[in-house]
């Protein structure tokens, strides 16, 4: 993995900041000098992480982005599959293999399970995995909340479970998440209902966007559109279980348990890999 990853993302959370605190779009100059970098240093940076110039990664940060992708992009799940906008398509055609566990051994609370965690560089700032011997189970962005309380969050969706620091064990697969090359394996561990919304989630394609209320429906539940946005906030694999691409049905970002910050620039990273991938 690219070890600049958390120094890039540290970087592009600051612009978000800047961004955000300013009534107009910023020329890249200003940008630059107010992050204390050079134009050309600043310029680099964001080629080595998405590719694209900072004017147009600036409009992927801008809140407006989320309803210009609801409009555009939006993937509605009963015809994703149709389409084939599923599957092989979806996150840099990374192949995700994933299976769920048991309602029994979810209630039981990770009980005989050993997981093993680790602290990983990722686009997006320091990323704790967890994974069990099937897969990674965890996955979780501490820029916005720090890596202990990310940590505490996941070991306690599982509280009976032996948790190992063991980083190397679970390596590849988190490698293969940040990379899109090779296979991610994960395990699922939640509630039924959980478990089918996390897995609409899998649908929807890398540079899409759908809402809560989509999920919903595909679940076969239409009026439990709060209840799964509660499932989608307690997504467990972040990123994998692309989380960040349901949006509320007016194109507001809605909530994201990471922090909104890391939302916007996975929307906005992907965004601009799409673009840069079309014009090679």
């Amino acid at each position: 993995m690219d070890q600049s990853s958390a120094y890039h993302y540290g970087v592009m959370r600051r612009a978000i900041a800047e961004i955000d605190a300013a009534p107009a779009p910023l020329a890249l100059e200003d940008l630059a000098a107010r992050m204390a970098m050079s134009p050309a240093h600043f310029q680099r940076v964001f080629s080595a992480w998405v590719g694209v110039s900072p004017k147009r990664y600036q409009q992927y940060l801008t809140l407006g982005h989320a309803k210009a992708l609801l409009r555009e992009r939006h993937t509605t799940l009963d015809t994703a599959q149709a389409v084939g906008l599923s599957g092989g398509g979806r996150l840099h055609d990374l192949f995700l293999r994933w299976e769920a566990m048991s309602p029994g051994d979810y209630g039981a609370g990770g009980a005989g399970l050993t997981i093993r965690h680790g602290t990983f560089d990722s686009p997006f700032g320091p990323a704790v995995a967890m994974g069990t011997a099937r897969g990674l189970c965890g996955l979780g962005f501490a820029a916005e909340t720090g890596v202990e309380a990310t940590l505490d969050d996941l070991r306690a969706r599982w509280p009976r479970a032996d948790h190992v620091e063991d980083p190397a064990a679970i390596a590849p697969w988190v490698e293969a998440a940040f990379s899109g090359r090779g296979e991610a394996r994960l395990q699922l561990i939640g509630a039924p209902f959980a478990i089918k919304v996390w897995q609409a989630l899998l649908e929807v394609p890398s540079g899409h966007v759908t809402t809560y209320s989509d999920i919903a429906a595909r679940i076969g539940a239409p009026r439990a559109v709060r209840a799964a946005a509660s499932a989608v906030g307690r997504n467990p694999v972040s990123w994998l279980i692309p989380c960040h691409r349901a949006l509320r049905k007016s194109g507001e970002l809605g909530g994201y348990h990471w922090g909104l910050p890391v939302k916007r620039a996975m929307l906005a990273f992907e965004s601009a890999r799409d673009e840069e991938r079309a014009a090679s």
